[in-house]
Protein backbone atom coordinates (compact mmCIF):
# COMPACT_ATOMS: atom_id res chain seq x y z
CA UNK A 1 0.00 0.00 0.00
CA UNK A 2 1.32 3.44 -1.00
CA UNK A 3 0.28 6.52 0.87
CA UNK A 4 1.06 10.11 1.82
CA UNK A 5 -0.35 11.89 4.86
CA UNK A 6 -1.26 15.59 4.82
CA UNK A 7 -2.19 17.50 7.99
CA UNK A 8 -4.72 20.33 8.02
CA UNK A 9 -5.34 21.58 11.55
CA UNK A 10 -7.30 18.97 13.46
CA UNK A 11 -7.80 16.77 10.40
CA UNK A 12 -5.49 14.24 8.80
CA UNK A 13 -6.12 13.18 5.20
CA UNK A 14 -4.56 10.04 3.80
CA UNK A 15 -3.96 10.04 0.04
CA UNK A 16 -3.78 6.30 -0.42
CA UNK A 17 -2.90 4.12 -3.41
CA UNK A 18 -3.78 0.50 -2.86
CA UNK A 19 -2.32 -2.38 -4.83
CA UNK A 20 -5.53 -2.54 -6.85
CA UNK A 21 -5.34 1.19 -7.63
CA UNK A 22 -1.70 0.84 -8.68
CA UNK A 23 -2.79 -1.67 -11.32
CA UNK A 24 -5.89 0.31 -12.30
CA UNK A 25 -3.82 3.46 -12.84
CA UNK A 26 -1.00 1.65 -14.62
CA UNK A 27 -1.52 3.40 -17.95
CA UNK A 28 -0.64 6.71 -16.28
CA UNK A 29 3.01 5.64 -16.02
CA UNK A 30 3.27 2.75 -18.48
CA UNK A 31 5.98 3.26 -21.11
CA UNK A 32 4.11 3.21 -24.40
CA UNK A 33 7.35 3.09 -26.39
CA UNK A 34 8.07 -0.42 -25.08
CA UNK A 35 5.47 -3.00 -26.08
CA UNK A 36 5.33 -6.71 -26.79
CA UNK A 37 8.14 -9.22 -26.61
CA UNK A 38 10.72 -7.85 -29.06
CA UNK A 39 12.58 -5.09 -27.21
CA UNK A 40 15.92 -3.93 -28.66
CA UNK A 41 18.48 -1.29 -27.71
CA UNK A 42 16.86 1.14 -30.17
CA UNK A 43 13.49 0.70 -28.44
CA UNK A 44 15.10 1.20 -25.05
CA UNK A 45 17.06 4.27 -26.11
CA UNK A 46 13.87 5.91 -27.41
CA UNK A 47 11.97 5.09 -24.20
CA UNK A 48 14.72 6.58 -22.02
CA UNK A 49 14.73 9.94 -23.84
CA UNK A 50 11.86 11.18 -21.67
CA UNK A 51 13.69 10.16 -18.48
CA UNK A 52 17.15 11.63 -19.02
CA UNK A 53 16.09 14.91 -17.43
CA UNK A 54 15.01 13.10 -14.27
CA UNK A 55 17.65 10.39 -13.83
CA UNK A 56 21.34 9.92 -14.42
CA UNK A 57 21.74 7.73 -17.51
CA UNK A 58 25.34 6.69 -18.24
CA UNK A 59 27.17 4.16 -20.36
CA UNK A 60 28.72 1.51 -18.11
CA UNK A 61 30.26 -0.55 -20.91
CA UNK A 62 29.80 -2.04 -24.37
CA UNK A 63 28.64 -5.36 -25.80
CA UNK A 64 30.72 -7.58 -28.09
CA UNK A 65 29.25 -5.72 -31.09
CA UNK A 66 30.04 -2.37 -29.42
CA UNK A 67 26.45 -1.52 -28.43
CA UNK A 68 26.23 0.62 -25.26
CA UNK A 69 25.18 -1.02 -21.99
CA UNK A 70 23.42 1.67 -20.01
CA UNK A 71 23.11 2.27 -16.30
CA UNK A 72 20.35 4.38 -14.74
CA UNK A 73 20.91 5.79 -11.26
CA UNK A 74 17.92 6.61 -9.07
CA UNK A 75 17.90 8.14 -5.58
CA UNK A 76 20.69 9.17 -3.24
CA UNK A 77 20.33 6.99 -0.15
CA UNK A 78 22.77 4.74 1.70
CA UNK A 79 21.00 1.47 0.86
CA UNK A 80 22.24 0.39 -2.56
CA UNK A 81 20.29 -1.86 -4.95
CA UNK A 82 21.74 -3.18 -8.21
CA UNK A 83 19.20 -4.52 -10.75
CA UNK A 84 19.86 -5.84 -14.24
CA UNK A 85 17.53 -6.99 -17.01
CA UNK A 86 17.64 -8.73 -20.39
CA UNK A 87 20.74 -10.76 -19.58
CA UNK A 88 18.93 -13.16 -21.93
CA UNK A 89 18.08 -11.17 -25.03
CA UNK A 90 14.67 -12.76 -25.54
CA UNK A 91 13.52 -12.03 -21.96
CA UNK A 92 12.17 -8.51 -22.20
CA UNK A 93 9.27 -8.24 -19.73
CA UNK A 94 11.44 -6.91 -16.92
CA UNK A 95 13.00 -4.31 -19.23
CA UNK A 96 9.53 -2.91 -19.84
CA UNK A 97 8.82 -3.08 -16.12
CA UNK A 98 11.93 -1.29 -14.87
CA UNK A 99 11.25 1.64 -17.22
CA UNK A 100 7.62 1.68 -16.03
CA UNK A 101 8.91 1.84 -12.45
CA UNK A 102 11.10 4.82 -13.33
CA UNK A 103 8.04 6.54 -14.80
CA UNK A 104 6.04 5.73 -11.69
CA UNK A 105 8.66 7.34 -9.46
CA UNK A 106 8.52 10.43 -11.69
CA UNK A 107 4.73 10.68 -11.98
CA UNK A 108 4.08 10.02 -8.28
CA UNK A 109 7.06 11.99 -6.96
CA UNK A 110 4.92 13.60 -4.21
CA UNK A 111 3.97 10.32 -2.57
CA UNK A 112 5.74 9.80 0.72
CA UNK A 113 6.65 6.26 -0.30
CA UNK A 114 8.46 7.60 -3.38
CA UNK A 115 10.21 10.32 -1.40
CA UNK A 116 11.36 7.71 1.13
CA UNK A 117 12.68 5.39 -1.57
CA UNK A 118 14.67 8.17 -3.23
CA UNK A 119 16.00 9.43 0.11
CA UNK A 120 16.91 6.03 1.57
CA UNK A 121 18.08 4.12 -1.52
CA UNK A 122 20.45 4.49 -4.43
CA UNK A 123 19.25 2.19 -7.19
CA UNK A 124 21.42 1.35 -10.20
CA UNK A 125 19.50 -0.31 -13.03
CA UNK A 126 21.13 -1.92 -16.07
CA UNK A 127 18.03 -2.36 -18.24
CA UNK A 128 19.68 -4.34 -21.06
CA UNK A 129 22.84 -6.35 -20.37
CA UNK A 130 22.70 -8.28 -23.65
CA UNK A 131 21.77 -5.83 -26.45
CA UNK A 132 23.30 -8.09 -29.13
CA UNK A 133 21.07 -10.99 -28.08
CA UNK A 134 18.08 -8.65 -27.77
CA UNK A 135 18.46 -7.57 -31.42
CA UNK A 136 18.50 -11.23 -32.48
CA UNK A 137 15.84 -12.31 -29.95
CA UNK A 138 18.13 -15.02 -28.58
CA UNK A 139 18.83 -16.21 -25.07
CA UNK A 140 22.58 -16.14 -25.70
CA UNK A 141 24.87 -13.30 -26.72
CA UNK A 142 26.32 -12.96 -30.21
CA UNK A 143 29.08 -15.46 -29.29
CA UNK A 144 26.34 -18.01 -28.42
CA UNK A 145 27.24 -17.82 -24.71
CA UNK A 146 24.58 -17.87 -22.01
CA UNK A 147 25.67 -14.90 -19.89
CA UNK A 148 23.90 -16.41 -16.90
CA UNK A 149 26.43 -19.27 -17.02
CA UNK A 150 29.45 -16.98 -17.24
CA UNK A 151 29.50 -15.53 -13.72
CA UNK A 152 32.63 -17.34 -12.56
CA UNK A 153 34.84 -17.26 -15.65
CA UNK A 154 33.50 -13.91 -16.99
CA UNK A 155 34.79 -14.57 -20.49
CA UNK A 156 32.26 -12.37 -22.28
CA UNK A 157 32.42 -8.55 -22.45
CA UNK A 158 28.86 -8.21 -21.15
CA UNK A 159 29.71 -10.38 -18.13
CA UNK A 160 32.77 -8.22 -17.45
CA UNK A 161 30.62 -5.08 -17.52
CA UNK A 162 28.21 -6.54 -14.96
CA UNK A 163 31.03 -7.75 -12.71
CA UNK A 164 32.83 -4.39 -12.79
CA UNK A 165 29.55 -2.61 -12.05
CA UNK A 166 28.95 -4.92 -9.11
CA UNK A 167 32.46 -4.37 -7.73
CA UNK A 168 32.42 -0.60 -8.22
CA UNK A 169 28.87 -0.01 -6.94
CA UNK A 170 29.15 -2.41 -3.98
CA UNK A 171 25.41 -3.08 -3.67
CA UNK A 172 23.61 -4.12 -0.50
CA UNK A 173 21.02 -6.03 -2.56
CA UNK A 174 20.93 -7.46 -6.10
CA UNK A 175 17.84 -8.04 -8.27
CA UNK A 176 18.39 -10.47 -11.16
CA UNK A 177 15.51 -9.94 -13.61
CA UNK A 178 14.40 -12.62 -16.10
CA UNK A 179 11.50 -14.24 -17.99
CA UNK A 180 10.49 -17.89 -17.79
CA UNK A 181 8.68 -20.08 -20.29
CA UNK A 182 4.94 -20.72 -20.43
CA UNK A 183 5.53 -24.32 -19.28
CA UNK A 184 5.74 -23.40 -15.60
CA UNK A 185 2.88 -23.67 -13.14
CA UNK A 186 2.80 -22.73 -9.47
CA UNK A 187 2.69 -26.02 -7.58
CA UNK A 188 0.18 -28.73 -8.45
CA UNK A 189 -2.66 -26.45 -9.47
CA UNK A 190 -4.06 -25.46 -12.85
CA UNK A 191 -2.60 -21.97 -12.54
CA UNK A 192 0.39 -20.53 -14.42
CA UNK A 193 3.40 -19.21 -12.55
CA UNK A 194 2.92 -15.60 -13.59
CA UNK A 195 5.80 -14.61 -11.34
CA UNK A 196 8.40 -16.80 -9.68
CA UNK A 197 11.13 -15.86 -7.25
CA UNK A 198 14.26 -17.38 -5.80
CA UNK A 199 16.72 -16.61 -3.04
CA UNK A 200 19.64 -18.40 -4.75
CA UNK A 201 21.81 -20.86 -2.86
CA UNK A 202 25.31 -19.93 -1.73
CA UNK A 203 26.71 -23.47 -1.67
CA UNK A 204 26.00 -27.04 -2.75
CA UNK A 205 24.25 -27.78 0.56
CA UNK A 206 21.76 -24.94 -0.07
CA UNK A 207 22.52 -23.61 3.42
CA UNK A 208 19.97 -21.13 4.72
CA UNK A 209 22.27 -18.28 5.74
CA UNK A 210 21.51 -14.80 7.06
CA UNK A 211 22.24 -13.45 3.58
CA UNK A 212 19.68 -15.77 1.96
CA UNK A 213 17.15 -15.06 4.71
CA UNK A 214 17.18 -11.36 3.85
CA UNK A 215 16.35 -12.25 0.23
CA UNK A 216 13.69 -14.72 1.37
CA UNK A 217 11.97 -12.12 3.52
CA UNK A 218 11.81 -9.60 0.67
CA UNK A 219 10.28 -12.32 -1.52
CA UNK A 220 7.74 -13.07 1.23
CA UNK A 221 6.77 -9.37 1.21
CA UNK A 222 6.31 -9.41 -2.58
CA UNK A 223 4.28 -12.61 -2.46
CA UNK A 224 1.97 -11.18 0.20
CA UNK A 225 1.17 -8.24 -2.07
CA UNK A 226 0.79 -10.34 -5.22
CA UNK A 227 -1.62 -12.79 -3.59
CA UNK A 228 -4.12 -9.93 -3.40
CA UNK A 229 -4.31 -9.71 -7.19
CA UNK A 230 -3.03 -13.02 -8.67
CA UNK A 231 -3.76 -15.57 -5.94
CA UNK A 232 -2.09 -18.92 -6.55
CA UNK A 233 0.01 -17.64 -9.47
CA UNK A 234 3.33 -17.08 -7.69
CA UNK A 235 5.97 -19.81 -7.74
CA UNK A 236 9.31 -20.50 -6.10
CA UNK A 237 12.18 -21.27 -8.48
CA UNK A 238 14.50 -24.25 -8.01
CA UNK A 239 17.47 -23.45 -5.75
CA UNK A 240 20.04 -25.92 -7.10
CA UNK A 241 23.47 -24.34 -6.73
CA UNK A 242 25.62 -23.34 -9.70
CA UNK A 243 28.40 -20.84 -9.06
CA UNK A 244 28.48 -20.01 -12.77
CA UNK A 245 24.97 -18.54 -12.42
CA UNK A 246 25.07 -14.84 -11.70
CA UNK A 247 22.59 -14.86 -8.84
CA UNK A 248 24.34 -17.74 -7.09
CA UNK A 249 27.72 -16.06 -7.56
CA UNK A 250 26.60 -12.72 -6.10
CA UNK A 251 24.79 -14.46 -3.25
CA UNK A 252 28.04 -16.33 -2.53
CA UNK A 253 29.75 -12.92 -2.24
CA UNK A 254 27.40 -12.30 0.72
CA UNK A 255 25.13 -9.85 -1.09
CA UNK A 256 21.41 -10.73 -0.73
CA UNK A 257 20.26 -11.53 -4.26
CA UNK A 258 16.78 -12.18 -5.62
CA UNK A 259 15.90 -13.86 -8.91
CA UNK A 260 12.69 -12.53 -10.52
CA UNK A 261 11.10 -14.69 -13.24
CA UNK A 262 8.22 -13.27 -15.30
CA UNK A 263 5.95 -15.99 -16.63
CA UNK A 264 2.59 -16.48 -18.29
CA UNK A 265 -0.69 -14.79 -17.38
CA UNK A 266 -3.88 -16.20 -18.87
CA UNK A 267 -4.04 -15.32 -22.59
CA UNK A 268 -1.14 -12.87 -22.28
CA UNK A 269 1.49 -14.07 -24.75
CA UNK A 270 2.84 -10.54 -25.16
CA UNK A 271 3.46 -10.32 -21.38
CA UNK A 272 1.64 -7.00 -21.10
CA UNK A 273 -0.36 -8.14 -18.06
CA UNK A 274 2.65 -9.84 -16.49
CA UNK A 275 4.63 -6.60 -16.80
CA UNK A 276 2.17 -4.90 -14.41
CA UNK A 277 2.52 -7.57 -11.74
CA UNK A 278 6.29 -7.58 -12.14
CA UNK A 279 6.46 -3.80 -11.68
CA UNK A 280 4.26 -4.08 -8.60
CA UNK A 281 6.59 -6.72 -7.17
CA UNK A 282 9.68 -4.62 -7.97
CA UNK A 283 8.21 -1.55 -6.29
CA UNK A 284 7.27 -3.68 -3.27
CA UNK A 285 10.82 -5.04 -3.04
CA UNK A 286 12.41 -1.58 -3.29
CA UNK A 287 10.00 -0.21 -0.69
CA UNK A 288 10.80 -3.14 1.62
CA UNK A 289 14.51 -2.33 1.38
CA UNK A 290 13.96 1.40 1.87
CA UNK A 291 11.83 0.98 4.99
CA UNK A 292 13.52 -2.15 6.33
CA UNK A 293 10.02 -3.60 6.82
CA UNK A 294 11.06 -6.89 5.21
CA UNK A 295 12.79 -7.82 8.48
CA UNK A 296 9.30 -8.35 9.96
CA UNK A 297 8.50 -11.05 7.39
CA UNK A 298 8.93 -14.74 8.17
CA UNK A 299 11.37 -16.86 6.19
CA UNK A 300 8.89 -19.75 6.60
CA UNK A 301 6.48 -17.81 4.36
CA UNK A 302 9.06 -18.02 1.57
CA UNK A 303 9.08 -21.81 1.78
CA UNK A 304 5.26 -21.83 1.72
CA UNK A 305 5.35 -20.48 -1.85
CA UNK A 306 4.68 -23.48 -4.11
CA UNK A 307 7.59 -24.68 -6.21
CA UNK A 308 7.69 -24.12 -9.95
CA UNK A 309 6.61 -27.18 -11.91
CA UNK A 310 6.86 -27.92 -15.62
CA UNK A 311 3.17 -28.65 -15.77
CA UNK A 312 1.80 -26.68 -18.75
CA UNK A 313 1.63 -26.85 -22.52
CA UNK A 314 0.26 -24.00 -24.59
CA UNK A 315 -2.56 -26.06 -26.17
CA UNK A 316 -3.85 -29.55 -25.50
CA UNK A 317 -6.24 -31.28 -27.85
CA UNK A 318 -7.98 -33.78 -25.58
CA UNK A 319 -9.62 -36.98 -26.86
CA UNK A 320 -8.35 -36.49 -30.40
CA UNK A 321 -8.56 -39.33 -32.92
CA UNK A 322 -5.16 -39.63 -34.65
CA UNK A 323 -4.66 -42.53 -37.05
CA UNK A 324 -7.57 -44.37 -35.48
CA UNK A 325 -6.33 -44.02 -31.88
CA UNK A 326 -7.77 -41.71 -29.23
CA UNK A 327 -4.94 -39.60 -27.78
CA UNK A 328 -4.10 -36.18 -26.35
CA UNK A 329 -2.06 -33.82 -28.53
CA UNK A 330 0.19 -31.27 -26.79
CA UNK A 331 1.17 -28.18 -28.76
CA UNK A 332 3.86 -25.70 -27.70
CA UNK A 333 4.63 -22.36 -29.32
CA UNK A 334 8.14 -21.82 -30.65
CA UNK A 335 9.09 -18.13 -30.66
CA UNK A 336 10.84 -16.74 -33.72
CA UNK A 337 11.65 -13.22 -34.83
CA UNK A 338 10.24 -12.21 -38.21
CA UNK A 339 10.00 -8.73 -39.75
CA UNK A 340 10.67 -7.06 -36.42
CA UNK A 341 8.05 -8.97 -34.50
CA UNK A 342 7.80 -12.22 -32.57
CA UNK A 343 6.07 -15.04 -34.40
CA UNK A 344 4.50 -17.78 -32.25
CA UNK A 345 4.84 -20.98 -34.25
CA UNK A 346 2.63 -23.87 -33.05
CA UNK A 347 4.62 -27.11 -32.89
CA UNK A 348 3.27 -30.57 -32.00
CA UNK A 349 5.28 -31.28 -28.88
CA UNK A 350 3.89 -34.62 -27.76
CA UNK A 351 1.15 -37.13 -28.69
CA UNK A 352 0.25 -39.47 -25.87
CA UNK A 353 -2.59 -41.14 -23.98
CA UNK A 354 -3.95 -38.97 -21.14
CA UNK A 355 -1.30 -36.25 -21.08
CA UNK A 356 -0.42 -35.35 -17.50
CA UNK A 357 -0.17 -31.62 -18.21
CA UNK A 358 -2.43 -28.61 -18.01
CA UNK A 359 -3.09 -26.62 -21.18
CA UNK A 360 -3.28 -22.84 -21.27
CA UNK A 361 -5.98 -23.69 -23.80
CA UNK A 362 -7.66 -27.11 -23.84
CA UNK A 363 -9.97 -28.29 -26.62
CA UNK A 364 -12.07 -31.42 -26.21
CA UNK A 365 -12.13 -33.10 -29.62
CA UNK A 366 -14.72 -35.61 -28.37
CA UNK A 367 -13.14 -38.51 -30.22
CA UNK A 368 -13.27 -36.77 -33.57
CA UNK A 369 -10.52 -37.10 -36.16
CA UNK A 370 -7.66 -34.57 -36.05
CA UNK A 371 -5.37 -34.09 -39.07
CA UNK A 372 -3.03 -31.58 -40.62
CA UNK A 373 -4.51 -29.14 -43.12
CA UNK A 374 -3.37 -31.39 -45.98
CA UNK A 375 -5.35 -34.29 -44.44
CA UNK A 376 -2.24 -36.22 -43.39
CA UNK A 377 -1.81 -37.49 -39.80
CA UNK A 378 -0.34 -35.32 -37.06
CA UNK A 379 3.15 -36.30 -35.95
CA UNK A 380 5.42 -34.86 -33.29
CA UNK A 381 7.50 -31.80 -34.33
CA UNK A 382 4.98 -30.79 -37.00
CA UNK A 383 4.28 -27.07 -37.35
CA UNK A 384 0.49 -26.77 -37.39
CA UNK A 385 -0.97 -23.28 -37.67
CA UNK A 386 -4.18 -24.84 -39.00
CA UNK A 387 -5.50 -28.31 -38.21
CA UNK A 388 -8.58 -30.17 -39.37
CA UNK A 389 -10.98 -31.24 -36.64
CA UNK A 390 -13.55 -33.55 -38.19
CA UNK A 391 -12.59 -31.99 -41.57
CA UNK A 392 -13.30 -28.45 -40.25
CA UNK A 393 -10.45 -25.92 -40.10
CA UNK A 394 -9.27 -24.90 -36.62
CA UNK A 395 -6.66 -22.18 -36.06
CA UNK A 396 -3.88 -23.03 -33.60
CA UNK A 397 -2.37 -19.54 -33.57
CA UNK A 398 -2.25 -17.79 -30.17
CA UNK A 399 -5.59 -16.42 -29.01
CA UNK A 400 -3.78 -13.35 -27.62
CA UNK A 401 -2.66 -10.75 -29.16
CA UNK A 402 -4.26 -7.99 -27.20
Amino acid sequence: MLFTIVNFGLFTFVNMMTTEEFLKNYDEFKTGKLYGRYITYMHLEEALEDLKEHYQVTEVGRSFLNIPILGITVGAGKKKILAWSQMHGNESTTTKGVVDLLNFLKVYAELDVVKNILADCTILILPMINPDGAARYTRVNVNTVDLNRDAKEINEPESKVLRKTFEDFKPDFCFNLHDQRTIFGAGDFNLPATLSFLAPSMDEARTVTEVRIKAMKIIAAMNKELQKVIPGQVGRFDDSFNLNCTGDYFQAQHVPTILFECGHFQGDYLREETRKYFTLSLLTAVKAVATGDFIQQKEEDYFEIPGNKKSFLDIILRNALVEGKKVDVGIQYSEKIKAGDVLFEPVVHIIEDDLNFFGHLEIDCKGQEVEKSDETPLIENDIVEIILLNKEKLSINPPHIK
